[in-house]
């Protein structure tokens, strides 16, 4: 549904996205993650359409961005990361201007109305003032406005930003609901909100894409060591010493919590039995033990420092 084929933008003469290419297909919820200035924000605004790219080409739904801008906006719902929400309005009077500006007359405007009123969860919200509602209540109004005409392909720009803990649990459900029949890209800073929403993964920095794949992919190309947390029984110290000790591991984090340790190795499964047995052998109480992944955090940050410091040299 959507496609960018080396795509490129100058502002001026300062090159802010360059050679861009990935795809998105129907039914699948992407994230576009970057560090601030990385390029994200013009990605958005050339799929939709707000500016053309400098070179290259975009096509939503099959059709070109270039010559076709005004059918490629009516098949795509965008949620900006500030809602342009008239607070004056109730929640109906602001969704039936809405769909009023994207041709919605009538019965099908009413129609649509309740639809995504009760798909964001705003039925019981309608005649209330804008204004009146929370955070997490005017990001529904701005989603339900996305939503009217059942556009096939949803760009959403920082959709939780500023909403409490409940409230991001809730939009982040009704995202992945709304993923299974449509398109879906979504650009966050939030990365645990990508591990959980998100089947696949494009990182951006300094204007280009350095690393696209799902968080678990990503993960195995970056993760050069195991990772094992153990909770064990015994003198911090001790225990530490020991475990050290073992052939392949070269670094213990101990006591973050009562009992914890982490054990760094080389990424050679035999390795846990040794780990438990010298805990065994040496008399304490092995309470658990458990591998840990590198989290899509430590991910980012170790893929967007690798790209800095080669750019760098």
């Amino acid at each position: 549904m959507i496609v960018a084929e080396e795509v490129t933008k100058f502002y001026g003469l300062k090159c802010a996205i360059q050679d861009i290419s990935f795809h998105v297909d129907r039914g699948e919820v992407v994230g576009l993650l970057g560090p601030n200035g990385a390029g994200k924000t013009t990605i958005l605004r050339i799929l939709t359409c707000f500016m053309p790219p400098t070179y290259g080409r975009v096509l939503i739904g099959g059709l070109e961005s270039r010559t076709q801008s005004l059918s490629i906006r009516k098949k795509i719902g965008f949620l900006p990361e500030n809602v342009p929400l008239y607070h004056e309005l109730s929640v109906n009077r602001f969704l039936a201007f809405s769909g009023s500006v994207k041709g919605l007359t009538g019965r099908q405007l009413k129609n649509e109305i309740d639809k995504v009123t009760s798909v964001c969860g705003l039925t019981e919200h309608r005649t209330r003032l804008i204004r009146h509602l929370s955070k997490g209540l005017k990001q529904r109004v701005g989603l339900a406005q996305a939503l009217l005409n059942d556009p096939p392909v949803l760009i959403l720009d920082e959709p939780t930003t500023g909403l409490d803990p409940a409230q991001i649990i809730e939009i982040r459900e009704l995202i992945k609901n709304l993923g299974e029949t449509r398109t879906v890209l979504l650009s966050t800073h939030i990365l645990p909100e990508v591990s959980q929403v998100c089947q696949r993964v494009i990182i951006v920095n300094q204007g280009q894409i350095i690393a696209e794949g799902s968080p678990k992919n990503l993960t195995d190309q970056i993760q050069t060591e195991m990772r094992t947390v153990m909770w064990v029984d015994g003198p911090p110290s001790d225990v530490e010493r020991k475990l050290l000790s073992v052939e392949g591991v070269f670094q213990v984090e101990g006591e973050k919590r009562e009992g914890e340790f982490i054990v760094k190795s080389l990424c050679d499964e035999n390795i846990r039995p040794a780990l438990a047995r010298a805990i065994v052998d040496s008399g304490w109480g092995l309470r658990e033990m458990r591998s840990r992944d590198l989290s899509l955090e430590e991910v980012f940050v170790r893929l967007v420092t690798e790209e800095n410091t080669e750019r760098e040299n």
